[in-house]
């Protein structure tokens, strides 16, 4: 399926994101795309190894002429986000990506396409393998588990890298420069409680939330987009409190850094409350969608008769519990004073499992002031903490500091429009860029972000769009032939 996608331009990088593709690579299980990446590097000759978390770094000389030129480092990671719709089957521990050629889009079929961050990978080894394209000399830096934890990031030690000038290549505007983005932490919730016997004479239902569009949990929070955890337990409160439902489990969302597109529960009612229950359920389900009709035109909010449990949650955990989920901020936190339209602080309520007398709850927190993120986070902590549950937080990582006076972010700036004829967005992001972790180890590295038009990242629906990628390379092949002389 990815041969008509080898034939689209540029054909360097296109053929090695088909091959990247093809390679298994989720977060926190890239021993493939690992020994992939040693084996490209090593078969071109180049000084490739890996460093103790097992980044890959590959090492190229700068080209004829250009000897002179400051080293730099060109950065993108290796993992990706794994969704997919609930009725596609694939495994994304086996299978490669299946791509195809949607109008002006490159996409996958029913799954997450790899885009963040492989066509960044795919530029970087087409620059390695080129004979042909000027450049100073290069630091390849392919980093891993940047989309649960950053840990690659994390883990890279100051001193390996030489390079003067990183180029993150993970940003999803052609026409924005990413110079700062959000730290992040995560908040995760805990509690065991005892089971009941499900009571007598009650009524068994399957309560599905689906159809959401998901998305990125930090570049698409401000969107007002339906969050599956938030919709669920907003019906399973109005039916806990009116109509005494009870719960036998719940299982809502996936990935931290992906807003919920479903959540699934299974309840029981009693049966005098049956005929009630329904209509005031069709009800508020009506509402909610009239409420997102505009940005989920899809929702689904589903009742249906399934087989009685043998068992059901202790009603006070459950009120407990659901009154701390309604209590829990979803969303915009606060917007930047600094940075007209920047998201400063947000959540997402990405995972909540409830089940074999079990309880998980976990949530993203972000910000670009550590002081907002932490505010934020604590008051998510409190409020778990509030139904009995354990909280931890951890992975903490820090966001990006903007430099408006960086050099490299001038040259970007002359670059793009003397290419385009019109001024790049210089922005700051609310996604985890890794450049604010890289900086802590290499303070004096200059750092700027940049990238093709991807739309729907960590969703089904990821898509990149094809001009646009050939629009980007341009630009990275000009900024390379114009990185400055190193300081005499």
């Amino acid at each position: 399926m990815s041969s008509p996608i080898r034939q689209l331009q540029p054909q360097s990088l296109w053929n090695n994101f088909a091959d990247l593709n093809a390679v298994p690579r989720p977060s926190k299980k890239e021993e493939k795309v690992i020994e992939f990446m040693m084996q490209f590097g090593k078969k071109l000759g180049l000084e490739t190894f890996e460093d103790r978390v097992r980044n890959v770094i590959i090492r190229k000389p700068a080209s004829k002429g250009m000897e002179n030129r400051k080293t730099i480092v060109l950065q993108s990671h290796l993992d990706m986000v794994h969704q997919k719709n609930n009725d596609t089957i694939f495994d994304f521990n086996t299978q490669g990506i299946e791509m195809l050629i949607e109008g002006e889009w490159v996409k996958a079929n029913g799954t997450t396409l790899g885009a963040d961050n492989g066509i960044g990978v795919a530029t970087i080894m087409a620059i390695l393998e080129s004979k042909d394209i000027a450049h100073p000399a290069i630091e390849a830096l392919f980093t891993i588990d940047e989309e649960t934890g950053m840990t690659g990031a994390l883990g890279l030690d100051g001193g390996i890298l030489n390079g003067e000038i990183l180029l993150n290549l993970d940003t999803e505007d052609d026409s924005e420069i990413d110079i700062g983005c959000a730290g992040g932490i995560d908040v995760t919730a805990t509690r065991n409680y005892q089971n009941e016997t499900c009571p007598k004479e009650h009524t068994a239902y399957t309560i599905s939330v689906k159809g959401l569009n998901g998305g990125h949990s930090g570049m698409d929070i401000h969107k007002g987009l339906g969050n599956a955890n938030k919709i669920m337990n907003r019906l399973l409160y109005m039916a806990s409190t009116e109509f005494f439902l009870r719960i036998s489990d719940i299982n809502g969302g996936s990935l931290r850094n992906a807003i919920p597109r479903e959540s699934s529960a299974t309840v029981v009612v009693p049966n005098n409350n049956e005929i009630t229950f329904k209509k005031i359920f069709a009800k508020v389900a009506d509402e909610i969608k009239v409420e997102l009709k505009t940005m989920e035109p899809q929702l689904q909010i589903e009742l249906h008769p399934c087989a009685l449990p043998k068992e059901v949650m202790d009603y006070e955990v459950q009120l407990q519990i659901i009154k701390s989920l309604y209590a829990a901020h979803n969303g915009v936190y606060r917007m930047s004073a600094d940075i007209s339209n920047l998201v400063e602080t947000s959540n997402n309520v990405a995972r909540v499992l409830i089940k074999d007398e079990q309880i998980s709850i976990a949530c993203l927190t972000r910000s670009s002031v550590e002081s907002s993120k932490m505010d934020l986070a604590q008051a998510l902590k409190s409020c778990f903490e509030m139904a009995g549950c354990e909280v931890k937080l951890s992975g903490s990582y820090p966001g990006w500091t903007p430099n408006v006076y960086s050099p490299i972010l001038e040259v970007l700036v002359n670059l793009y429009e003397k290419l385009y004829h019109s001024k790049a967005h210089v922005v700051a992001c609310h996604a985890g860029l890794e450049c604010g972790i890289l900086g802590s180890n290499y303070p004096k590295m200059d750092m700027v972000s940049f990238g093709p038009t991807i739309k729907g990242a960590h969703s089904p629906d990821e898509r990149v769009n094809i001009a646009s990628v050939q629009k980007y390379w341009n630009f990275v092949i000009e900024i390379l032939k114009n990185i400055p002389l190193k300081e005499a």
